[in-house]
Order: structure tokens, then C-alpha cells, then sequence
């Protein structure tokens, strides 16, 4: 029997969270169907906590500082039917703000915070089980690109193209059980 279950033959019999049961839900990068369905890999959001450091004579101290969460790595195949990847996230950098200088109807404009995050709209990444039912959801909070990598391309290759983006968020909410953490409305 295994550790982590008393018992598979009732219904309280579950397993235990499996590494491939996973979606991603971003508005801004699919539109009409915020489900991306093309994600392969997604990391899930970590943080650290900072130190303050205090020395007493030959002793050392340390003392918790602030948490800071870091960027998550999403990778995605690019399927170009019905969705091409590479399109949606170039449109999604132009929402942000970015703009090619050289169109000649190109505005003096850059990116921001604000255009970058409602590009994004939500992001979250939603662990289930074994009937397609929430088990873990952790949502992004005011998310936007920080880096884009289109692939690579090979003669000596038969993989399907894969575009990574890094994302930058402030902090994450969790929910497990319909109990929020790091919620910072509380």
C-alpha cells in the first residue's frame, strides 16, 4: 500500500499529484479560449526570502528579510493552426507597448506596467487530478513578459518547434481546497 493513501477502494482514494496533470489558462495569449491548450512545460511560482545578516562578537544572526517571488518559464509547441504561437505572442508584446519605429504610422510610445498586464489579463496554472478536477490553482498577479525565445531550428531535428517565455509576476495566489494563500486583499 502506498504512503500516501489509507485506502484506493473508497472515494476519498486519491492520487498523488502527477507532474503531467496540469493546464494553463491565459487570457491575453489565446483570446476567445483562454485555455492553452500548446503549453508543454510550465514551472510553477517559487519564491525566496531575503536575509539580514547581524554579527556579535564570533557569532553570526540572521534574520528574515522580504520574499521575493521569481519569474516562471512557460514553453510552449507552435501549433499554426488555429493558433500560431508566434503570432499571439507577438501581439501580445505589441499590446504591451512595444512598437516597430520603422512602420511609418509608428507612435512615439513605449511599454509599461499597465499595458503589459492587461495584455496578459490572468494567468494561472491549475494542477488536477486523475477527472480533470482543480487540485492545486496558483494565480499570477499582474503578470507580463520578460523574455521571449522563438526556438530553434535544425536540419537534424524531428522535435516540434518550441517558443519559452519567461514571465515576471508580483506575487502568486494559491488555492487548495478552496482556501486561498498569499492573497493580499486580506
Amino acid at each position: 500500500m502506498a504512503f500516501w493513501a489509507a485506502s484506493y477502494n473508497g472515494a476519498d482514494g486519491k492520487d498523488p499529484k502527477r507532474g503531467f496533470r496540469f493546464k494553463v489558462i491565459i487570457n491575453g495569449l489565446q483570446g476567445e479560449q483562454p485555455l492553452v491548450w500548446w503549453a508543454k512545460k510550465v514551472d510553477k511560482p517559487n519564491f525566496d526570502v531575503t536575509e539580514s545578516k547581524h554579527s556579535f562578537l564570533d557569532k553570526e544572526f540572521y534574520f528574515p528579510g522580504r520574499v521575493q517571488w521569481q519569474t516562471i518559464n512557460l514553453t510552449l509547441v507552435d501549433p499554426v493552426k488555429p493558433i500560431d504561437c508566434v503570432e499571439k505572442t507577438n501581439k501580445l508584446i505589441e499590446a504591451s507597448g512595444y512598437t516597430i519605429q520603422e512602420k511609418p504610422d509608428a507612435k512615439l510610445i513605449t511599454m509599461n506596467k499597465q499595458k503589459a498586464t492587461v495584455a496578459m489579463e490572468n494567468c494561472q496554472i491549475i494542477q488536477i487530478d486523475a477527472e480533470g478536477e482543480p487540485v492545486e490553482t496558483w494565480l499570477l498577479k499582474n503578470p507580463f513578459i520578460k523574455n521571449v525565445k522563438y526556438g530553434e531550428l535544425s536540419y537534424e531535428s524531428d522535435d516540434l518547434v518550441e517558443i519559452q517565455l519567461e514571465i515576471r509576476y508580483d506575487w502568486a495566489q494559491c488555492t487548495i481546497n478552496g482556501e486561498t494563500t498569499f492573497d493580499a486583499s486580506t
